[in-house]
């Protein structure tokens, strides 16, 4: 997907198909391959989807948090001139998606969330892997799946370089602060955005009682389980998820 980036000023982005924008929010250690399954799947059912580079590791360190990352979306709806989209993020993009639609609620008419961060911020240190061997990042981008022979040698290559390379971990442990810092327990109450949440059974970092949380505090919120599956749902049963989003949108009328 990256051979399909488009560059204008400080937004780099995939946009895809025509019709209602689906804007996809990418995780901390997720690139937008992550949401090749989505992005195949939902152009030719009607929509427009988005991928913008969130910049995780861009900002200046006293700036990397999940509020700044949240009026950046923000203004990228702003450059593109979009309202009433449709929001989907997993994990921190989940996260962002979340404290993206408490903020700006007249831009979002409905939000997707998928292993999101926001309420369980104790599994923050133990998903973001600090520095180590090899074998430890292997065992941690395992960790991430029900099936651990999605974490391929590009997957955790990718981890491994991300987490020695030392500007990044100083960012990586920010956001980690940060995520913990924004907790959105308080907030989902008063959110009445149409929130579709899909959560996999398995999932080890952001265990399924955050999934049922979730659910019980916002008030307009539909969830849906996948069985044998980890902490990104596009990823490890692309097809299945997009199954359970289409319904929901259609259903939804979105």
């Amino acid at each position: 997907m990256t051979d399909q980036l488009k560059k204008e000023g400080k937004f780099t982005y995939v946009e895809l198909g025509e019709g209602t924008p689906i804007v996809i929010l990418h995780g901390l250690m997720g690139g937008l391959s992550n949401f090749d399954g989505v992005a195949t799947f939902f152009p030719e059912k009607g929509y427009k989807i988005l991928i913008p580079e969130l910049p995780i590791y861009d900002m200046p360190v006293l700036k990397t948090n999940v509020k700044n990352f949240a009026k950046y979306v923000k203004e990228f709806l702003d450059h593109k001139k979009l309202k009433n989209v449709i929001l989907l993020g997993n994990s921190l993009g989940g996260h962002i998606g979340l404290l993206c639609t408490k903020l700006y609620p007249e831009y979002i008419k409905a939000l997707v969330i998928t292993g999101s961060s926001g309420l369980y911020e104790s599994a923050m240190g133990e998903s973001y892997p600090k520095r180590g061997d090899r074998d430890y990042i292997q065992k941690k981008a395992e960790n991430v799946f029900y099936d651990p022979k999605v974490a391929t040698k590009e997957i955790v290559d990718e981890v491994y370089a991300t987490v020695n390379d030392r500007q990044k971990l100083i960012r990586t442990l920010a956001i980690a602060k940060s995520a913990i810092r924004h907790n959105m327990g308080k907030d989902l109450p008063t959110m009445e955005t149409p929130t579709c949440i899909i959560w996999g059974r398995n999932d080890n970092v952001t265990p399924p009682s955050v999934a049922d949380e979730f659910h019980e505090k916002l008030p307009d919120s539909d969830l849906y389980w996948i069985e044998k599956c980890g902490h990104a749902a596009m990823m490890e049963h692309p097809h299945t998820f997009n199954e359970l989003l289409h319904t929901w949108l259609q259903e939804r009328k979105f």
